[in-house]
């Protein structure tokens, strides 16, 4: 849940890594249409209410293309705006805008589709005291773009990788000999959790898949129990229990979990809820460029 630094030589890289992709050898389509010379002005509006995201690599794809390309942001990142809205305006060679334009559309809508979401689903969470987290479930290559989305709507971001940050799932617990089909225990759960925090200093996150788990969990000195695709019910039930064992460890609900169903979680006064899809399922926001006259 640390604050994301994006450095301007990561955005050039991503953004230098995009254009090559759409442009290779050139606009051929540009090349053939549009003279060396002529000159246009471009604004880009918001085509329905959003949580703007990513304006800095949309002006790195203009800047990539033609230096000449003059941009003009009208709004700043995390700032939400209504249908309509002008979000930048570039002036320039006519070539070097068309032919940038679609890579910086594509960073500006994917990012501020995130914020947006983020945004909207952070504001039904809101009166409960709940946090809303993001997860790892992102596209590869663009982590730090979609978490900083995530944060420019007002959500929160879980840990970046894993990296920094522990989150025992089965998987570690059963190969440590920790857990089996029928129990966790307890106490090689705590030495382990103990060494963790002695060695790193990093938090330990523990995942649970019932209210026996959650109990041995509770008692290993972690920071964070996550439960997993637990129900709203028996996540009632895992807050009541986390107050009478353990009250300074926070719970995190976790596990398809959707916009639809948010509520009904919000409800349960558990700490945090994670979501996948504020990254891996959100839709584009809706941006347009349109040009003046070439000239």
């Amino acid at each position: 849940m640390k604050k994301i630094l994006i450095t301007k030589d990561h955005i050039s890289s991503l953004v230098r890594t995009a254009l090559e992709e759409d442009l290779r050898g050139g606009d051929v389509t540009a090349q053939f249409t549009i003279s060396m010379d002529a000159r246009t002005t471009a604004v880009c509006t918001a085509k329905d209410p959003l949580v703007v995201c990513g304006m800095a690599y949309a002006k790195e794809a203009f800047a990539q293309v033609d230096q000449r390309v003059t941009f003009v942001a009208h709004a700043k990142d995390g700032t939400a705006v209504k249908k309509g809205a002008k979000l930048f305006t570039v002036k320039g060679p006519a070539r070097g805008i068309v032919s940038a334009e679609r890579t910086a559309i594509n960073f500006l809508g994917h990012m501020s589709g995130i914020a947006s979401a983020s945004n909207r689903m952070q504001s039904i969470v809101l009166p409960y005291g709940v946090t809303l987290l993001d997860t790892r479930k992102t596209t590869p290559g663009m982590r730090l773009e979609e978490k900083y989305a995530v944060a420019c709507g007002g959500a929160q971001n879980h840990r970046m990788g894993l990296f920094d940050m522990f989150l025992l799932k089965e998987n570690h617990l059963l190969a440590a000999g920790i857990k089996t089909a029928d129990e966790i225990d307890s106490a090689a759960l705590w030495e382990l959790v103990r060494r963790m925090k002695k060695e790193t200093g990093l938090k330990v996150e523990i995942e649970v898949e019932n209210l026996r788990e959650l109990s041995a969990a509770l008692t290993s000195g972690c920071d964070i129990v996550m439960l997993d695709n637990l129900s709203p019910a028996l996540i009632k039930k895992a807050v009541v229990l986390r107050d009478d064992l353990s009250p300074n460890v926070k719970l995190e609900a976790s596990g398809g979990i959707t916009e639809k169903t948010l509520l009904s979680y919000a409800k349960t006064k558990v700490d945090y809820i994670s979501m996948g899809v504020l990254t891996h399922s959100v839709k584009t926001a809706d941006v347009s460029l349109r040009m003046d006259p070439i000239r």
